[in-house]
């Protein structure tokens, strides 16, 4: 069935609830195609910290699922693909992106509050330097503090009484079964998510090309990677990192020729809101690496380069 020797695919996977969910799916599926699947966990970097992921550099969710790939431990990895690097790595291929879930981000609020409805000076959680920037953006005169956990944790930090509302990806509330506590889907107008968020990313080696093709077959969605190619390209372009205050989302649709096209926005922000470039793009849907780096260099004109700049310093 694969170019492996061993009948059973071992899927590298850390040990988090989401990104068991996660590696789940993805193994419902490869084992409908007729594939045994076993889940490996594996600890990385990311899961042993208590300070800020931003603090630890790139790939900190992704290096050690990566060394295990290499070391032949594990057949296959699945990753959230906004953890992934964008720069690409030399000893493994990203062999398929599943269709994506909802990339937006969601409130989880007190008393069932919008963001709106929250009172000046209500204390607002998330981890996200991106999302920090953008909601301080919106003038609403919230207190946006960092916080680290996985969503449960976070989530709990509203049901206790911490803090009035947390922003977390709505994807990964969906996945654990916890659509309910939402209080607010954020509009991208509002909010752009992370470069790839809601979607997954499944590598394998670079080496094992037929197994790559049979994980394409099983499980590779071309509107999904066209649009998350689009987001990344951009990222790659400004040189900002995954943990920037840098926001993108391509959405696939008809356009005005009756074609499908790629709709890309992106907004890059300074961590305290004060100044934010908000740009978009639409080009052919097989062209998602020239819709990423003409955005991309349409936001540097604009000066997204001093934005990105003063965030590093």
């Amino acid at each position: 069935m694969t170019a492996l020797a061993t009948d059973t695919l071992r899927l590298g996977t850390r040990r988090s609830a989401l990104a068991l969910v996660q590696s789940g799916l993805v193994a419902d599926v490869l084992r409908q195609a007729g594939h045994v699947v076993e889940l490996v966990e594996v600890t990385t970097k990311g899961d042993n910290t208590t300070g800020a992921v931003g603090d630890l550099g790139t790939g900190v969710f992704v290096n050690e699922l990566r060394r295990a790939l290499a070391a032949g431990e594990v057949d296959l990895a699945v990753h959230s693909l906004k953890d992934l690097p964008t720069t690409p790595a030399s000893d493994v291929t990203l062999a398929a992106i599943p269709r994506r879930a909802d990339p937006r981000d969601a409130l989880v609020a007190r008393d069932g509050a919008t963001l709106a409805e929250l009172p000046s000076g209500a204390r607002i959680g998330t981890g996200s330097p991106r999302r920090m920037a953008q909601l301080r953006a919106l003038g609403y005169g919230l207190d946006v503090v960092p916080i680290r956990g996985n969503v449960d944790t976070r989530i709990g930090k509203v049901t206790s009484g911490e803090l009035d509302g947390v922003v977390v990806a709505m994807a990964g509330v969906h996945r654990l079964g916890r659509r309910d506590v939402v209080t607010e889907v954020l509009d991208p107008g509002q909010l752009l998510p992370a470069p790839g968020q809601g979607a997954l990313a499944v590598e394998c080696r670079a080496s094992d090309a037929d197994f790559a093709a049979t994980l394409a077959a099983a499980l590779d969605d071309s509107a999904t990677r066209a649009a998350v190619t689009a987001e990344r390209t951009l990222l790659a372009r400004l040189e900002a990192g995954c943990t920037a205050p840098v926001g993108a989302l391509a959405d696939v649709a008809v356009g005005d020729e009756g074609e499908e096209e790629i709709y890309l926005r992106a907004v890059v922000a300074n961590i305290d809101g004060a100044r934010a470039i908000r740009l978009s793009i639409t080009g052919g849907l097989d062209e998602p690496e020239d819709v990423g780096n003409r955005l991309a260099a349409n936001l540097l004109d604009a000066g997204a380069a001093d934005l990105i700049g003063e965030n590093r310093t």
